[in-house]
């Protein structure tokens, strides 16, 4: 990586005559294996480097990127641009950057066993257990689709105010989607593993023993399981569940750029308004967070990709409209500060307000604390699918391993229990919060051209009361 290119750069457009630079070196190394119905069918190994340019000249933000790494190329791309930026000056929105803390610094995700010392016997190994573990549980299982993904991905960035920084994160995804079949029924399971780290993050996971509990949970649904009884009822939802609604429902609204509505052609709006800072829309007892900070999480960096360091962010704290995610651009229109939610998904892509790692903060219950006193209810564990509107305010899960509550205790299996609410009404339905935080990893996406970005959502198991079950 030349780090040279990044400060020509810089020194480049403001010759051109703009007022202010930041230049993002990147080069990857991805590997990728796709296992289907215990076959594996393709495999990628990819090496892609470039840098990605952003200025502001005359209030008008460009964006411009190569994977032609020279002077020469550099030069060009950002003459046009520039020259572009110049001629359209009377157009379009005027854009200022809230002036940040000039930072130096270098970091890494430390590896106990580094990705490039695994080979590819050793993950195929690994996905052949996998499978042999569901062929041991007996159970149909018709359709197996299993990704193992790996990228190691080193940064360069600086900007004309001087920051330089200087990252290496490591990153694993496992993702599988299996179909059961039992008792002339069906039902599938979805869902992602991911942490920054090295291959020791992966046997933590323990893929086999993941597999063997999906399968023998589902098929166990799929026998034993009867039709949700429908009517308002208390029910207690999983981390997994917790986690998708805070993602959805407080994580994206709560992004500075959707309230702004800038994001509504290409992600959605918001419920969120720009002068709700303060208002109460939850319990008490809720607060949630966004936090790319934790050590090996999926989501986790220490600067963003406009140099602002990260920290924790209290979105809804105790029932209230906290805080927003907020880069320099937005920043500026709310005359406040970035707090570093700003992420781009590759050198080719602007950085954009991204999520990190997005999680209700626990409560003081234990979970089985949760069932008692409930003489009917639900407990959803986890879903196989979710959708929510363009404004992330109407949403719907459903069910996967779910279960009744009859008189304090987790009882008969049910078939896909859906939940239809809107996000005004569910914060305020809950009435208790468990310690079992958990989290689980996810790829978002946002933007135009769409673009993925990893992340963790997570949280404990919350009980919620008034809300109607279908």
């Amino acid at each position: 990586m030349d780090e040279g290119l990044a400060e020509f750069s810089i020194q480049q457009a403001q010759k051109l005559g703009a007022s202010y630079v930041e230049a993002r070196l990147e080069e990857t190394t991805a590997n990728a294996l796709v296992m289907k119905n215990g076959a594996i069918e393709a495999s990628s190994f990819d090496h892609f480097e470039g840098i990605g340019i952003r200025f502001l000249i005359h209030k008008k933000l460009g964006f411009v990127s190569t994977n032609e790494l020279t002077k020469k190329r550099i030069s060009e791309i950002l003459e046009k641009a520039i020259k572009l930026a110049k001629a359209t000056r009377t157009m379009g929105e005027n854009i200022s950057l809230s002036k940040e803390k000039t930072e130096k610094a270098k970091y890494e995700v430390k590896q106990k066993k580094k990705l490039v010392d695994i080979g590819i016997e050793e993950k195929i190994k690994l996905l052949q257990e996998a499978n042999q573990a569901i062929n041991r549980t007996k159970i149909k299982v018709p359709s197996r689709y299993v990704v193992l993904s790996d990228t190691d991905t080193r940064e360069y960035f600086t900007n004309s105010d001087g920051s330089k920084i200087f990252a290496h994160v490591p990153k694993m995804n496992f993702y599988y989607f299996l179909t059961i079949s039992a008792n002339n029924k069906t039902t599938q399971r979805y869902w992602v593993y991911g942490a920054s780290g090295g291959w020791e993050q992966v046997l933590k996971w323990n893929i086999p023993k993941i597999f063997t509990k999906e399968v023998i949970s589902m098929n166990n649904i799929l026998k034993k399981g009867i039709k949700t009884p429908q009517g308002t009822m208390p029910i207690v939802c999983g981390p997994q569940v917790t986690g998708i609604m805070v993602h959805e429902s407080c994580g994206h609204p709560y992004e500075a750029d959707r309230i702004l509505g800038r994001e509504a052609a290409q992600a959605g709006e918001s419920y969120i308004q720009k002068g709700m800072k303060g208002k109460k829309l939850g319990s008490s007892i809720v607060s949630i967070a966004d936090d790319p900070t934790i050590p090996n999480s999926y989501g986790y960096f220490l600067y963003d990709n406009e140099g602002v360091k990260a920290r924790r962010k209290i979105l809804m704290k105790n029932g209230k409209v906290n805080e927003f995610l907020q880069n320099r651009e937005t920043a500026s229109a709310f005359k406040t500060k970035s707090n570093g939610s700003s992420r781009a998904a590759d050198f080719e892509k602007e950085p954009i307000i991204r999520m990190s790692n997005t999680f209700m903060l626990p409560g003081d219950y234990k979970e089985e604390e949760l069932f008692e006193g409930i003489k009917k209810g639900i407990y959803m564990k986890n879903f196989m699918e979710w959708n929510i509107d363009d404004k992330r305010l109407n949403q719907k899960y459903t069910g996967a391993e779910a279960y009744l509550i009859e008189n304090g205790e987790i009882s008969t299996p049910i078939i896909s229990p859906i939940l239809e609410v809107s996000s005004l009404k569910m914060y305020p339905a809950i009435d208790a919060i468990a310690k079992n935080v958990e989290l689980h990893a996810g790829d978002c996406g946002k933007g135009e051209p769409m673009a993925s970005m990893p992340v963790t959502l997570g949280g404990p198991s919350i009980r919620l009361q008034g809300l109607r079950i279908k």
